[in-house]
């Protein structure tokens, strides 16, 4: 049913109590994690077939901007035409196979073949060879690059290696795309970007981010900061993606004071709350007596007094928020757009994880890619910008605490799951995300 916010979806949303797994896997085979096979059928019934996140429309800005994107052992051209209409193609000259472009450039008049001299425009049409006369009756308009389909949403690319694919927008499906259109994502700025190769399969990475019950064993710190109760979890779930929510709330907020305390604590946590808090106080000495103590009304707490303050900050530096709801405003709602991005998202910025397979086809490998996204006033957009760091020597890049914890975990499961006398893994009722991402995988391997 349309809402007026489209945020609301949370407040009718169903809990764990309310969904039956039936139908979503609960043990899952470790083979799927180690075997070179089964990586094999996920390359030709997934990677070969399925809308993937390729970058950020902000890396190819202007006419000519190009970047490569990989996947196991292909390679494709994503670049923004003179028509400002961003376009895919497989990197490989149609002479004799050279790659074209590796990593990303500015190409003002189109490509270069090095090796035998043959040019392509942005279009991808043939231009011109070397000894183009001597070279007898050729077709130009049949030597022209190979097309890959390539759209965007939210400011993301996407490319699908499927020359027959459906449109993204039908492959998002138009809850997503509705759900999610209110958090402006087109216009948030990069501020954090690294991508590493790491001793992991690939849905090691995606399995880890798709639950909450791993908190209290690696991440003890957040307990300090936020309550869990996965009983007030609500969900929903697609065709391929799905969305979860955890209403947010600070640990131990006995009080109004503790609330207060907790709540201040949270930039040291979430550093993307640190704008908020000049707004907070304000709001929170309404509600102060003579001896210091706060007396909140009914209706009020700290939660709703965050709410307010973060709809006030990001208003007043321009964002438009009026089409999310107030727990928009403070609590995160976590996205699986299948097959390998996940995103944690909330008023005024995002936080994607993905991953995708070892190049070289390992399947106990993959790289994985941690990005932040927020929502800048203009001015401070090329101030906080940030370009992507590609790690090189593993362990030289430290990630903030949570991230660093499970960038240490994966690993340490992945040698796990390589164990023989090890047949599955056996997932829990708080874990249904990953038993629905599962779902989706069986799916797609199965081809349907």
């Amino acid at each position: 049913m349309e809402t007026a916010r489209t945020g609301e979806w949370v407040e009718e949303a169903r809990g764990l109590d309310e969904y039956q797994q039936q139908g979503f896997p609960t043990q899952i085979p470790n083979s799927e994690y180690t075997s070179h096979e089964f990586q094999q059928l996920e390359r030709e019934h997934i990677w070969n077939k399925v809308w993937q996140f390729a970058g950020r429309e902000s890396e190819v800005p202007g006419p000519g901007d190009w970047k490569e994107y990989k996947i196991l052992d292909q390679t494709y051209i994503i670049v923004r035409g003179k028509d400002g209409t961003i376009r895919g193609f497989v990197n490989a000259c149609r002479h004799r196979g050279n790659v074209l472009c590796q990593g990303s450039g500015t190409a003002k008049r189109g490509f270069l073949c090095q090796y035998h001299l043959w040019s392509y425009d942005l279009e991808g049409k043939l231009l011109g060879m070397l000894r183009e006369k001597a070279q007898g009756d050729l077709d130009k308009d049949d030597l022209s690059l190979i097309p890959v389909p390539v759209d965007t949403f939210g400011g993301f690319i996407f490319l699908n290696p499927d020359p027959d694919a459906q449109p993204l927008s039908v492959y998002l499906g138009e809850d997503v795309n509705r759900l999610l259109a209110p958090y402006r994502l087109e216009e948030m700025t990069t501020v954090m970007n690294v991508r590493e190769n790491i001793p992991c399969n690939w849905k090691v990475v995606m399995d880890a981010f798709e639950e909450g019950y791993h908190i209290s064993g690696i991440h003890p710190e957040l307990l300090n900061v936020i309550a869990l109760d996965p009983t007030t979890s609500k969900f929903q779930f697609f065709d391929n993606h799905s969305v979860a929510c955890a209403p947010f709330d600070v640990a131990n907020s006995l009080s109004p004071e503790d609330e207060i305390l907790g709540i201040k604590a949270l930039p040291e946590t979430f550093p993307g709350t640190a704008a908020v808090m000049p707004r907070f106080d304000e709001l929170v000495s309404e509600y102060q007596t003579d001896d210091g103590r706060v007396a909140f009304p009914d209706g009020v707490t700290g939660r709703t007094i965050l709410q307010q303050a973060t709809r006030d900050t990001l208003t007043g530096m321009g964002l438009d928020v009026s089409g999310l709801t107030d727990a928009q405003m403070s609590d995160n709602h976590g996205w699986v757009l299948f097959p390998n991005l996940f995103m944690t998202i909330r008023a005024g910025e995002a936080h994607i994880v993905m991953a995708v397979p070892d190049p070289d086809g390992d399947p106990n490998r993959c790289i994985w890619h941690v990005a932040s996204f927020m929502w800048l006033p203009e001015e401070l957009r090329d101030v906080y910008k940030a370009d992507l760091v590609e790690v090189d020597e593993p362990g030289s890049y430290k990630y903030f605490l949570a991230l660093q914890q499970d960038y240490e975990q994966m690993p340490r499961q992945q040698r796990g799951l390589r164990n023989t006398g090890l047949k599955y893994m056996s997932l829990v009722k708080e874990e249904i995300v990953v038993s629905h991402f599962h779902h989706v995988l069986n799916k797609h391997i199965a081809g349907l």
